[in-house]
C-alpha cells in the first residue's frame, strides 16, 4: 500500500497534514530527535495519536539523533513510554539502541543511517528494521536496485523539501566550526552560508561573465520536487513518499500535503473524502525553486548561488523602481494584496499598497540596470487565508432490528479502521408508524448528522419494521455509538535482533567536513570531464565571511566532492 508521509512540528501541524490527506505523520519525540526545536510532550503526541487513529492515519516518532552513554537509560524509557501511548513506528538512527530492551515497536532507520547501499539495507534488514529512509542522492537506478536486492523490507523516499548539501549521517561541519553536531539535532546550517570562491593561490575564481564569485551561496541546494515522477518511483520499489518539513508551519504542510495527495490519488485510492478551499501550489509556500536532485543523474541548477530564502513564484517584472514604489507588469491572472511578501533577487519586501501597476513597498528598491528584473511572490496573504482542508471518513450506516431492541453500526469504508457498533434501545417499545416512508426517512436523516465528526454517511441501510422512533432517542443512539469509538488494542509484536556489529555513524573518525554528490565544479558549469577551468583557476577552497578557509576536493571517478578544514 502506498504512503504520503507529510512532516509534523507539533500537534497543531499534524492536525494539519491530516486534515489535508497524509496517510502518516512524522513528530519529534520529547528529546533525542534530529530537530531540537521540534520536540512535543508525551501528552501531545498522545493527543496526535488518538486524533490520527481516528483517521486511520500512523504516527512515526523520531528519536533519530546519536545518543551520549548517559543517555540511553532515559532514551529506553522514553521508547516504552512512545510504545505505550500508541506510536506506530520510531525513526532511529543510532543502531546501539537495539542492544537495550526495546519493547516491541516498528522500527525504521533513518537517512541518517546513510542508506545509499544494497549492503547497508540488507544489514538493516537482518537488525529487525521494517523499513528504511532512503538517502537521497539515490537515483532510479540504484533505487530500484535496492529493492530487487531487498524486496523484504519498505523503502521510503524525500519526494520534497529542503535538502542537505552533504550525504545525511555525513555531515560534521557544524560540530566542528560551531560546536552544534547535525548528528544531535543541533545543524548550524553552514549549507545555507556565504562563501567566497577562490582557487588554489586563494585567489578569488571568477565566473563566466567575470565577476568574481564572492560571497554567494555556493553550498545551499535548491529544494526537491519529485512530484512528476511519482510512477517512476512507485515502479522502483518506493511505497512511502515522504515530504521534509519537521520546523514548517501549518500552511506550508497542508499545502504541500494537499499537493501530493492529488497526486498520488491517479495511484492509490484515498478512502477518506477531503475538500478544500484552495488549489494546492507548491510555490505559493516555502520554496527555493525546485530539483529532482540526481534522481535521472547529474543535472545543471541544483542550488541557488543568490539566495538560500524562499524565492516564491514569479508573477512578472519590475519596469522601474523609484523609492519605495515599483512600477510592475504582472502576469495575466496576478493580482498582489496588502500584506504580500515579494522579493526581488536576494531582497525581500511587503506591500503596503497597490494602484493599478504601481506598488508600493516598506523599504526603497534601486534598480541597477536599465532591463526589466524579475519579480517574485514568495507571501501569497489571499492563499494562505484560504488555506484549509477538511477530512471526513465515508461510513455505512445500518439499523438492524434484534429480538430486544436494535443493533446500530457504523461501517468504515477504510478497511483500516474498526466497525463502530452496540446495541441500543434495549428494553424500549415504539409504535409502529403511521407514515413508513416518513418514519424511514427520519431515521436515515438522525442517524447520518456526522457533524463534528471524522465521518460522513455513505449509505444508511434499515433492516427493521418502520417503527415511530422519536428525534431525540435516535440522536442519543448516534452520540452513544460515535463518541464510543476506540482505536484497535495493540497486539503484542517480537523482535529478534541479531547482532551484526554495524556500528552507528557516531564518530568522525577522520572523514571530511563534508561528503557531497553535489559539485561546485558541475554547478559552475565546469565540470573536468566536459568544460574544465581553465589551468591553474580550478576552485580549491571556500572562504568564510569570518575568513575561515574549507578546502575543496574533487574525487571525479567517483562523482563526489568533499570539504574539509583548509
Amino acid at each position: 500500500m502506498l504512503s504520503l508521509l507529510s512532516p509534523a512540528r507539533d500537534k497543531e501541524v499534524a492536525k494539519a497534514a491530516i486534515q489535508a490527506g497524509a496517510d502518516a505523520v512524522y513528530i519529534g519525540a520529547p528529546a533525542y530527535g534530529a530537530r531540537q526545536a521540534a520536540g512535543n510532550t508525551i501528552e501531545d503526541l498522545q493527543e496526535v495519536v488518538n486524533y490520527a487513529h481516528g483517521y486511520g492515519v500512523q504516527v512515526l516518532v523520531t528519536v533519530n539523533t546519536l545518543l551520549h552513554e548517559d543517555e540511553y537509560a532515559d532514551a529506553v524509557a522514553m521508547i516504552h513510554r512512545l510504545y505505550a501511548i500508541g506510536v506506530d513506528a520510531l525513526i532511529i538512527q543510532d543502531l546501539h539502541l537495539l542492544d537495550y530492551d526495546l519493547p516491541p515497536i516498528r522500527l525504521h532507520a533513518s537517512t541518517q543511517c546513510d542508506n545509499r547501499t544494497i549492503e547497508q539495507v540488507a544489514k538493516l534488514r537482518d537488525l529487525g528494521f521494517r523499513r528504511v529512509v532512503l538517502a537521497r542522492e539515490l537515483g532510479i537506478k540504484e533505487i530500484r536496485a535496492i529493492h530487487e536486492a531487498v524486496p523484504d523490507i519498505e523503502l521510503e523516499a524525500f519526494v520534497h523539501g529542503a535538502l542537505c548539501v552533504s550525504y545525511s549521517g555525513r555531515c560534521y561541519i557544524s560540530e566542528v566550526l560551531a560546536g552544534r553536531s547535525a548528528n544531535r539535532g543541533a545543524c548550524a546550517q553552514f549549507c545555507r552560508m556565504a562563501y567566497d570562491l577562490l582557487d588554489g593561490n586563494k585567489e578569488e575564481v571568477f565566473d563566466d561573465q567575470g565577476n568574481p564569485i564572492r560571497q554567494r551561496y555556493l553550498l545551499s541546494l535548491q529544494d526537491m520536487d519529485r512530484s512528476a515522477y511519482l510512477s517512476e518511483l512507485i515502479d522502483a520499489g518506493v511505497t512511502t513518499f515522504k515530504i521534509e518539513g519537521r520546523l514548517k508551519d501549518a500552511a506550508y504542510v497542508t499545502n504541500i500535503t494537499a499537493y501530493y495527495r492529488e497526486k498520488l490519488s491517479a495511484f492509490s485510492h484515498q478512502p477518506s473524502v477531503i475538500s478544500r478551499g484552495f488549489i494546492p501550489n507548491p510555490e505559493k509556500t516555502f520554496h527555493r525553486g525546485g530539483t529532482d536532485y540526481f534522481l535521472h543523474g547529474r543535472t545543471p541548477h541544483m542550488a541557488n548561488w543568490e539566495t538560500p530564502k524562499s524565492t516564491g513564484e514569479y508573477i512578472g517584472e519590475v519596469t522601474e523602481a523609484r523609492g519605495n514604489t515599483l512600477r510592475v507588469r504582472l502576469k495575466e491572472g496576478v493580482t498582489l494584496h496588502n500584506g504580500d511578501g515579494l522579493t526581488i533577487g536576494s531582497e525581500g519586501f511587503s506591500v503596503n499598497g497597490v494602484s493599478g501597476d504601481l506598488v508600493k513597498i516598506n523599504s526603497q528598491f534601486t534598480m541597477h540596470n536599465s532591463q526589466f528584473t524579475p519579480l517574485f511572490r514568495n507571501l501569497d496573504t489571499e492563499f494562505v487565508k484560504n488555506l484549509h482542508s477538511e477530512r471526513r471518513i465515508p461510513v455505512d450506516i445500518l439499523l438492524r432490528e434484534k429480538e430486544d431492541g436494535f443493533e446500530l453500526s457504523y461501517t468504515p469504508a477504510d478497511p483500516r479502521l474498526v466497525p463502530l457498533m452496540g446495541r441500543v434501545g434495549e428494553g424500549l417499545s415504539f409504535e409502529p408508524a403511521k407514515n413508513e416512508e416518513k418514519a424511514l426517512q427520519t431515521i436515515r436523516t438522525q442517524l447520518s448528522k456526522l457533524g463534528g465528526t471524522p465521518y460522513i454517511a455513505r449509505h444508511v441501510r434499515v433492516e427493521s419494521k418502520p417503527y415511530f422512533i422519536p428525534i431525540s432517542v435516535l440522536n442519543d443512539w448516534r452520540r452513544y455509538i460515535v463518541e464510543s469509538r476506540k482505536t484497535k488494542e495493540r497486539g503484542e509484536r517480537s523482535f529478534s535482533f541479531e547482532r551484526s556489529g554495524l556500528s552507528s555513524l557516531s564518530e568522525r573518525s577522520g572523514r571530511p567536513l563534508m561528503e557531497c554528490k553535489y559539485c561546485i565544479l558541475h554547478e559552475a558549469g565546469h565540470c573536468r570531464k566536459t568544460n574544465p577551468y581553465p589551468k591553474g583557476k580550478e576552485p580549491r577552497f571556500l572562504r568564510l565571511r569570518t575568513g575561515k578557509l574549507l578546502a575543496l576536493r574533487f574525487d571525479c571517478q567517483r562523482c563526489r566532492m568533499t570539504i574539509d578544514e583548509a
